[in-house]
């Protein structure tokens, strides 16, 4: 039989809470999201008008650095590919930055972002997603190792050069591919 899990990950039933710092709880009628950088024109979005946005349902594995691997969890929200549709990306927009809470960041190539099974998700397993999986809003990518899936999403900036986020400033590969081990630089 062929292993679904990355090499030196070992497959867990929970759903193990890691992050650094306290977690923040965000009141989801203040919250909103932004759309900035390479850009025609920012934009900002209220939980309210995302909530009337297409949504989306993933059932991925995910994989941490840490070496645990989660098969088949299941995400609701909005394709990250619908978001794209809605703005007015920069012709040299190659990469994003999702910023969170706690100015925590994820860098990312545009093409892993727009991948079909990235998610902006707001719920876990037919629940809303908890403040300590990320909630209200957590970037899901799936063929990415796990910090690549940040959480407490307020932010997206399309960037032209690629710049390292939270974690990669931190040691952590600029990638993250758990299928080539891409774990730190």
């Amino acid at each position: 039989m062929v292993s679904k899990l990355p090499p030196n990950q070992k497959e867990t039933r929970l759903f193990p809470v890691l992050h650094y710092g306290s977690v923040p709880v965000l009141d989801r009628q203040g919250w909103r999201l932004r759309v900035f950088g390479e850009v025609a024109a920012p934009m900002e979005w209220t939980w309210q008008d995302l909530q009337a946005w297409p949504r989306t349902d993933i059932v991925a594995d995910i994989h941490c650095v840490t070496g645990w691997s989660k098969q088949e969890t299941v995400w609701r929200g909005i394709s990250t590919r619908t978001l794209w549709q809605r703005i007015q990306p920069g012709p040299q927009a190659r990469f994003v930055m999702v910023h969170g809470a706690n100015d925590f960041s994820a860098n990312l190539p545009v093409r892993d972002f727009l991948e079909e099974s990235v998610l902006l998700a707001d719920e876990y397993d037919g629940k809303p997603l908890t403040p300590e999986h990320g909630g209200p809003l957590r970037l899901v990518v799936p063929q990415l190792y796990f910090w690549k899936s940040a959480k407490w999403v307020s932010g997206i900036e399309l960037m032209i050069e690629n710049r390292a986020g939270f974690w990669e400033e931190r040691g952590y590969h600029m990638r993250g591919d758990p299928w080539q081990e891409e774990r730190y630089w």
